[in-house]
């Protein structure tokens, strides 16, 4: 089975020295949606091009594909 990671995300802040209320502000994302990233949970694409045009990445530069 496959699932999504965000650890590139949170190494991203982490890098930017950015929390995640931080990326909440900047990217108009909702809590509830942070959270479900904080959990490895599904979320909409249109939740991640919000974060990746705030953050002025591309969606490979926040989540990755990992084999279970």
């Amino acid at each position: 089975m496959i699932r999504i990671s965000y650890n590139k995300l949170w190494k991203m802040l982490i890098d930017k020295n950015m929390n995640k209320q931080d990326l909440k502000k900047l990217s108009g994302v909702s809590a509830a949606s942070i959270a479900k990233l904080g959990k490895g949970e599904n979320i909409t694409t249109d939740v991640l091009l919000k974060i990746c045009e705030a953050m002025d990445c591309r969606l490979e530069d926040i989540l990755e594909t990992i084999d279970d």
